[in-house]
């Protein structure tokens, strides 16, 4: 249930995050709520699921979703990846697409995404992100009419995720969009990822950053053991991978690679969690595990907890 009845002026709602891979997305979405949330790398595919993140004001709650990069899907994971960004693109208050702004005209991936907005009947906004890399300046107005021939959105707005320029601006774009509501979840809550999900995504944040191309997409990373107390977390954690070339990679030479991922992630982990952590990396070979449907139940913290698909909040929201 919502938190409380909706009060004269206030209002809430639910923004979806969508784009091609590697547009900025989870960028966006942190900089928006003001906290790491999801994970961010250069490689495409980075974020798998859905993340939720809510940004609370004295006039408004917007509950926004980040959804992976809108792709051609090649694997029962891949598929089921499409799938969640169907689900956020229903029945969502506004729609915030992404796009890459210094890749310029808009290719095949970002027309895709455009055209699954149009089939939305939510109001659309487009951000074009990275402008801190595009130069000359110049090319954003003809990039932005670009973009208008191929949709009527609601507006248009050039950010920087990374270097926070024009957050404020898509901050206020969605609020104005937004009807009157209630808040849904209390003042001070950001998220519904369980720690546990929270510390395997650091982790494989870790290995994206490190590893060489042909490795990120054969990574998962499952939290087998989790012990905690006020001051101390002990987390043994297993890095999947389905090759067992890819198993030295991760591991390094004397275990080197495997070393620097586990303190990026330890340190990653103490900032969030606000505590020490003891962690425990092991790596295995689990062979085509994208197509095995009960590994990839075990990877969805959302079904194991018996969850929705969307995350929208605890059951009964």
């Amino acid at each position: 249930m919502p938190e409380s009845t909706a009060t004269p002026g206030f209002v809430s709602g639910f923004v979806s995050l969508v784009g091609p891979p590697n547009a900025g997305k989870s960028t966006l979405l942190n900089a928006l709520v003001g906290a790491k949330l999801a994970i961010v790398s250069g490689k495409p595919q980075t974020t798998r699921t859905l993340i939720q993140g809510v940004l609370t004001t004295a006039q408004a709650q917007v509950v926004f979703l980040d959804t992976p990069g809108i792709h051609t899907p090649d694997s029962l994971f891949n598929r089921r990846m499409m799938e969640a960004i169907g689900a956020a693109l229903a029945e969502r208050d506004v729609l915030i697409y992404v796009v890459d702004a210094s890749r310029g005209e808009p290719g095949e991936a970002e027309r895709e995404g455009v055209e699954l907005v149009r089939r939305s009947a939510a109001t659309a906004l487009l951000v074009l992100n990275k402008i801190d890399r595009v130069k000359p300046k110049d090319r954003l107005l003809p990039l932005i009419e670009r973009y208008k021939a191929l949709h009527d959105f609601a507006g248009y707005l050039p950010v920087s995720a990374l270097k926070g320029q024009g957050v404020d601006a898509v901050r206020e774009a969605t609020i104005a969009r937004l009807p009157q509501g209630p808040a849904y979840f209390p003042s001070d809550y950001l998220t519904d990822q369980p720690e546990r999900f929270l510390a395997a995504e650091l982790i494989r944040e870790g290995l994206l950053e490190e590893t060489r191309e042909e490795v990120p997409h054969s990574i998962a990373v499952l939290v087998e053991r989790w012990e905690e107390t006020p001051k101390l977390a002990r987390i043994s954690a297993t890095i999947y991978v389905e090759r067992e070339g890819q198993k030295g990679i991760v591991i390094g030479e004397r275990g080197s690679m495997l070393k620097r991922v586990g303190t990026r992630a330890r340190v990653e982990m103490e900032a969030m969690f606000g505590r020490k952590v003891f962690l425990e990396l092991h790596v295995k070979v689990r062979p085509r595990w994208r197509e095995n449907p009960q590994f990839l139940n075990e990877l969805d913290w959302r079904r194991t907890m018996g969850g929705g698909g969307e995350g929208e909040g605890p059951a009964g929201a």
